[in-house]
């Protein structure tokens, strides 16, 4: 196809995305330098032939000061970060929703949101500040940690009352927890936040890999169905490396996989990858290949 053509073509797709977002094609977006300090861009994924529909931004974290927000390892203004809001908002102006993940493997983010309500305030109100300075499209909950169900709901109903309804709002649960509550690292009931909440969260970000799931088959997936989880809201997360952690699954098994789950329902939910810099088949030289090749298997 001509370039103008595959440009026009991408455009009419992107648009009927935006109008029938199912199934979601999400990426994070946590390593956004290489080595030697460059940055990584992520405006590839707006180029012909990816239908990303969201991107997260990991990873922000709350730290013992409540000013000292700091996405990864340096606070969101840090000079080498520049490049990375600018592309951002590109990629918003696309189309692409752009959300940032609180939370993840670094412990006290929820601690300290869980605390009594004067505490509360003192460390929600910079991350609000932070949403809005930024202009984030929403916030991806990552709990890795212990967190009371009334405080994961108090979170949740602070965020729609400052943002409004078009805030987008998800979870990160590993895959186990939404098959049962005791084997979770969030300390609450997913099935409980969904009954008390569900109307609130957009999808869940569901981790089938690092021993929590197993995507080489589609029974995990199909037990979830089965005992009542609406498919619309589980999205299939998958690590897009062995590089990026346990449970890698090679193409030629996700493929058949994800594919009989996409006949099986036009409300399936979506997947998700953890992350973007190297993504397969791609790697670190064109990791957005991984994304072209879902949008062929979901999408086309």
């Amino acid at each position: 196809m001509p370039p103008v053509l595959e440009q026009l073509d991408t455009q009419l797709h992107r648009e009927d995305v935006l109008k029938n977002p199912l199934p979601r094609l999400i990426l994070y977006y946590q390593t956004h330098h290489d080595r030697s300090g460059n940055n990584i861009s992520i405006l590839p994924l707006a180029q012909p032939g990816s239908l990303v529909t969201h991107v997260i931004l990991a990873a922000i974290h709350i730290n013992e000061e409540p000013e000292n927000l700091t996405l990864n390892d340096h606070i969101p203004d840090h000079p080498q970060n520049k490049l990375l809001w600018t592309e951002l908002a590109l990629l918003q102006a696309s189309g692409i929703k752009v959300l940032g993940m609180l939370g993840g493997a670094a412990q006290g983010s929820f601690t300290r949101l869980d605390g009594s309500a004067e505490q509360f305030e003192r460390y929600y109100l910079p991350l609000r500040d932070f949403v809005r300075q930024k202009n984030l499209d929403g916030l991806d909950l990552d709990v890795e940690e212990v967190m009371s169900l009334q405080g994961i709901i108090r979170l949740v109903d602070r965020l729609k009352s400052d943002f409004g309804e078009d805030f987008i709002i998800t979870f990160a649960p590993v895959a186990m927890a939404l098959l049962d509550p005791t084997k979770n690292l969030s300390g609450f009931s997913y099935a409980d936040l969904e009954a008390a909440r569900g109307k609130d969260i957009a999808w869940y970000n569901t981790q089938f890999y690092c021993g929590w799931g197993d995507l080489s088959n589609t029974y995990m997936y199909d037990l979830m169905v089965n005992i009542g989880w609406n498919p619309e809201k589980i999205v299939i997360g998958m690590v897009t490396n062995p590089e990026n952690g346990n449970g890698f699954v090679p193409w030629d098994v996700l493929s058949p996989v994800l594919a009989t789950i996409r006949r099986r329902s036009q409300r399936f939910g979506g997947v998700m990858g953890w992350e973007y810099f190297n993504s397969l088949p791609g790697d670190m030289h064109e990791p957005w290949e991984w994304a072209k090749q879902m949008t062929n298997l979901l999408r086309k």
